[in-house]
């Protein structure tokens, strides 16, 4: 069974009003709502959430440069919206409030409706602008951006989790300088509440590679809890790689075989299988309850 996850990316692509525009449009369309303030923005966002949920959905991914985080008041969110409907650029200030209000509305609902959220951030996109007004976007010309600000990643999680709106959460750099920041991150809002609620996610796009994965692993076990990793992931343009998994698995035995033989990890099997097993299918099958 092949269930969807929730993209809604184009909600806090800002950048260009006209574009934005044609996308809340769309999203009047999609969802039979009028949207002609903040808060029918966001009930129109929730009506799709809700959507992808009664069709079996269980996840969202947000795919962002970096975490957003500024305080903000209602009227602020609703004038910037506004303002981006009459296709007025936005100022480095406004942005900041408007993704911030956005996304922690999302990520509300996907508490609300006991979903798994995540996080790939550090892409830094369109770099060869010649090539973007060419072919458009998507086409080959991102690459890795410059480290996250761990003190708005800091803020916006701690946000959620104040009022206890913080869903299971799976966070994923683009950035390798990143790895530790975001291990020790994930570290602060495990809650009890289950095992690993908010967990740092396997290496991605540039990273999924043998020496990105091993450094994944090496810092993940450093600092965070290995046993309970839920594994690699795949995406929608390869989502039936069965070779993707078995490279991953690889690596895998092979970083733990290393560390038994250094004897950071004891040679036992009855130890060692349960964690092998667990991070190839077992930690993701208990994590997101399919």
């Amino acid at each position: 069974k092949v269930l969807p996850t929730f993209r809604p990316d184009n909600a806090v692509k800002t950048d260009d009003p006209v574009k934005f525009r044609e996308y809340i449009l769309k999203l009047e369309k999609a969802s039979g709502t009028s949207i002609d303030n903040f808060e029918t923005l966001i009930r129109a966002l929730d009506k799709r959430h809700e959507f992808f949920h009664n069709i079996g959905g269980r996840l969202s991914d947000h795919g962002l440069d970096r975490f957003y985080f500024a305080q903000f008041t209602a009227d602020e969110a609703d004038r910037i919206f506004r303002s981006l409907m009459n296709r007025k650029r936005l100022s480095a200030d406004e942005t900041e409030k408007y993704r911030t209000a956005v996304m922690l509305e999302l990520c509300r609902m996907n508490h609300k409706r006991g979903w798994t959220q995540q996080f790939h951030v550090g892409a830094m996109r369109n770099n060869n602008s010649r090539m973007f007004r060419l072919m458009g976007p998507d086409t080959g010309w991102d690459s890795i951006g410059v480290p996250q600000d761990a003190l708005k990643m800091s803020g916006f999680l701690s946000t959620l989790d104040d009022s206890d709106q913080l869903a299971k959460t799976i966070l994923y750099n683009l950035n390798p300088a990143d790895n530790e920041m975001m291990v020790a991150m994930a570290g602060n809002f495990n809650d009890g509440t289950r095992p690993v609620k908010v967990q740092y996610g396997a290496a991605w796009w540039f990273l999924d590679q043998k020496t990105g994965m091993e450094k994944h692993l090496k810092d993940l076990a450093a600092l965070g809890l290995l046993r309970r990793f839920v594994g690699m992931v795949t995406d929608s343009r390869s989502f039936l790689s069965y070779p993707r998994h078995e490279y991953f698995r690889r690596i895998v035995c092979n970083f733990v075989g290393s560390e038994i033989e250094k004897g950071f990890i004891p040679d036992e099997e009855e130890l060692v299988k349960p964690l092998i097993e667990g991070i190839s299918y077992k930690n993701a099958k208990e994590y997101f309850g399919f």
